[in-house]
Formats: C-alpha cells, sequence, structure tokens
C-alpha cells in the first residue's frame, strides 16, 4: 500500500505498528506537545493523510496546505476542532474514534465526583504539607453520595454509561436530554425521570454534564444555571470546556452558590481560569477522559483502521461526512 500520512502527535506504539504493517508510509511529530500551527502546516504539505488529535483546528488553512490529503482521522471521538463542513465541500473524508472511551470516560467522571465529594485532593495535600496529627471528628468533611439525587445533561453513550454506575450507590438520576431514554429508564433498577434542565439543577445533588460541544450547548451552564443549583451541589464536567461559563464558575465557587466542581475540560484548554487554579472547593484534572492504556490504544487502532479501510478503496468505518463517500 503506497500512501505517505503524518501523525500529528505520538500515540500509543501498537496502533503505529499497525500502520506499518499495512505498508504505509508515516512520520511523527517529534515533539510531546501540540504542534505548532506552522510547523503543522508545513508537514501536511504532500500527504494523502493526515493522523490528527483534537488540539489542532483542521480548517482551510490546513485542507490548502494539505492539498493532496482526502482523509484526516481525528484520533477523539469529537470533531468540533475540524471543519467538517469545509471538508466535506472539498471531498475530504473526515473520521472519529468513537465507543471505545465510553467507559473510561464515565469512570473518570465519577472519579470527579467522588474526589469533589470526599475532597480528596485537598485532603492529600493537606497530609503531604505534614499537617495531619490524628483523626478528629470534624476534619474534612465531605459530602455522602450513596442515595443522593443525580442530574446527568445528555444521556447519549457516555452520559448513560455514567449514570448506570449510579445505580451501585443506590441513587435516585434525574436526566434532561432531547427526548427520553426509555430503554435506560426501563433498565435502572431505582427511581428516574426525565426531566427539563431546570427542574434537573435546581433538585440534584451531583449535576455532571455529557453533551457534545455545538452553538446550542455553548456555555450551557452559566450564572443563571449555577445559580439554580443548591448550596451543597457539586458540579462535574468531563465534556468539553466551552459548555461550562469558567468565570460564572469562579464566582459560583467563590460566593458559595454551590459547594464544589470537578473539571477535566476547559474553555480555553490547555489555558484554566487562573482563579480556578487558587480554589480549593474545584478539582482540576489535565483532560484524563479517556486516558487509560487499553483505551488509548484501541483509540489508536480506529483512527489507523479507518486510515487503512480509505487507502484499501473501502469506506472508512467512522466516517463522519458520509455524503464525501457517496460522492
Amino acid at each position: 500500500m503506497t500512501a505517505n500520512v503524518f501523525v500529528t502527535r505520538m500515540i500509543p506504539q501498537p496502533a503505529l505498528d499497525r500502520l506499518k504493517a499495512a505498508g504505509i508510509q508515516f512520520d511523527v511529530y517529534s515533539e510531546d506537545q501540540v504542534i505548532p500551527r506552522d510547523v503543522l502546516l508545513k508537514e501536511v504539505k504532500g500527504r494523502d493523510g493526515v493522523l490528527c488529535i483534537l488540539t489542532e483546528t483542521i480548517d482551510a488553512e490546513v485542507f490548502d496546505a494539505a492539498d493532496k490529503a482526502k482523509i484526516f482521522a481525528n484520533y477523539a471521538v469529537g470533531f468540533n476542532n475540524v471543519d467538517v463542513a469545509e471538508a466535506t465541500r472539498r471531498g475530504v473524508c473526515i473520521t472519529n474514534t468513537p465507543g471505545v472511551l465510553t467507559d473510561a470516560t464515565a469512570d473518570l467522571a465519577w472519579t470527579l465526583l467522588m474526589s469533589s465529594a470526599r475532597r480528596v485532593a485537598e485532603c492529600d495535600g493537606y497530609l503531604r504539607a505534614g499537617k495531619y496529627t490524628g483523626w478528629g471528628p470534624m476534619l474534612w468533611l465531605g459530602q455522602d453520595v450513596s442515595e443522593r439525587t443525580l442530574g446527568v445533561i445528555g444521556m447519549g453513550r457516555i452520559g448513560r454509561a455514567f449514570a448506570e454506575r449510579a445505580a451501585a450507590f443506590r441513587m435516585k438520576v434525574l436526566y434532561t436530554d432531547a427526548q427520553p431514554n426509555k430503554d435506560f429508564e426501563a433498565a435502572y433498577p431505582y427511581e428516574v425521570r426525565f426531566v427539563e434542565m431546570d427542574e434537573l439543577l435546581r433538585k440534584s445533588d451531583f449535576v455532571s454534564v455529557h453533551v457534545p460541544l455545538l452553538d446550542s450547548t455553548h456555555h450551557l451552564i452559566s450564572e443563571r444555571e449555577l445559580k439554580m443549583m443548591q448550596p451543597h451541589a457539586i458540579l462535574i464536567n468531563s465534556a468539553r470546556g466551552p459548555i461550562v461559563d469558567e468565570a460564572a464558575l469562579v464566582k459560583a465557587l467563590k460566593e458559595g452558590w454551590i459547594w464544589s466542581a470537578g473539571l477535566d475540560v476547559y474553555e480555553e484548554e490547555p489555558a484554566v481560569h487562573p482563579e480556578l487554579v487558587t480554589l480549593p472547593n474545584c478539582v482540576l484534572l489535565p483532560h484524563l477522559g479517556s486516558a487509560t492504556i487499553e483505551t488509548r490504544t484501541r483509540m489508536g487502532y480506529i483512527a489507523v483502521d479507518n486510515l487503512i479501510a480509505f487507502f484499501k478503496g473501502e469506506k472508512p468505518p467512522t466516517l463522519v461526512n458520509p455524503d464525501v463517500w457517496k460522492g
């Protein structure tokens, strides 16, 4: 198979080994950091395809530079970093890596929830600083999780996987989405209700965001919504940063509108609102939703398999813009 691909950042080696075994030539950006824009534009020239990641903006300028490439395999389930409409206009295939990161991301959201509820990050720092002198009845009191009310905004694959785990804690689930998920309602062993978001915000002890980033979801959680939440409530965001208005969240945490928050994603990633970093009642992670060895390797396999299929003349398995293939 004669094709030349540029990989914009190192991915797990087994995936690259699969690409090599298929006879596809490739180069990988050598630095373990976000590729500079000028380097990206230079490296995609003359390539038959590109394996990119979510930190790169793939737009008309990139397509101009990569005028020979007819496939961009995005190493992520989301593809809001890619101008799909422009790609479709130019006849360029865009693929993603759905499905395989569902459980890892749902688990990570629960990690944030439990860490926020039991103040794990604060307590870890307290102990490491040598301040622990013994057990005390008022030492670092957190919140119960069992038998509380969980609010889930978005009942897609990850939202449902996240909500299913609540059964282990005998939690009541309130959820909102474009339409009810009757399969989940039938399977969940405890109380579950489809509600409007305002009711979810008012009645939930924990609120977790699991919607895609769209124009309609940008700042879906802002000052109005945060003020609806209960003072003991905890907000979790492992979806996309701009869904939550970080400035409003800072105000909510400082003024006690809500109790705490757990974040894996940020509005201007990798930058984080400078005041968030100073707040003890906010658990911050560096976008680790899919960061397990197994999941990131499976993501690599999907991205590579899309490339291999394309260069064989076959439809890529997870093609985002199928109209290109029809054309």
